[in-house]
């Protein structure tokens, strides 16, 4: 019988970047001041989450949310028809589903 054979300690060391690193920094992803004015005059037009009102609940919006991610694509990202509020539940919910967080598949 052989021996196991192992990879040298560093290459089974798996490096982990934090996580401004690996996506950027709200700011250079497109969420600085410009946009946290926009967020906050968006939920105090839109005081409750979008979600749990369709689910006949009253919750207040905490987040504002792109309802179809924009990607990058500064004109969908400015796009306030495509923005709604929801509570930090539920905008946690629909990021993890859409980015495959806690072991969702990626949409």
């Amino acid at each position: 019988m052989r021996p196991k054979r192992h990879a040298p300690a560093a290459a089974r060391t798996i490096q982990h970047q934090p996580v401004e690193q690996q996506r950027g920094t709200s700011t250079q992803r497109g969420y600085g001041y410009r946009w946290q004015q926009a967020r906050a005059g968006y939920l105090r037009k839109h005081p409750l989450c979008a979600e749990c009102e369709r689910q006949g609940r009253v919750e207040p919006a905490t987040d504002l949310d792109h309802v179809k991610p924009h990607c990058g694509d500064d004109v969908l990202f400015w796009d306030r028809d495509n923005w709604q509020g929801l509570c930090h539940p539920c905008h946690s919910r629909k990021t993890a589903a859409e980015d495959g967080g806690f072991g969702n598949a990626r949409r």
